[in-house]
C-alpha cells in the first residue's frame, strides 16, 4: 500500500500582474519571497509554510494559495 500524500499550502505568485512593490516580502515570516530584477515577486517553496500573510498583504491581490503535495 502506498504511503498518504500530505497536502501543504504554498503562496503562489501571478507574476503578469504583479508590481514587484515587495509588500509581501516585508510581511513573510520565513523569508520565502524576493523580487527578483525588480520585476515580481517570487516564492520559495522550500521556505514557505502557507500562513497568508502575503496573500493578505498583497495591495495587488496576486498571491494566492494553493495546495501542494509533499
Amino acid at each position: 500500500m502506498e504511503p498518504a500524500k500530505r497536502k501543504r499550502r504554498r503562496a503562489a505568485v501571478n507574476q503578469e500582474d504583479c508590481v514587484a512593490c515587495g509588500c509581501c516580502m516585508r510581511v513573510c515570516p520565513m523569508s520565502a519571497i524576493r523580487v527578483v530584477r525588480g520585476v515580481a515577486a517570487q516564492v520559495d517553496e522550500s521556505k514557505c509554510v502557507g500562513c497568508g500573510k502575503c496573500a493578505k498583504e498583497c495591495p495587488a491581490s496576486v498571491i494566492e494559495l494553493r495546495e501542494v503535495e509533499v
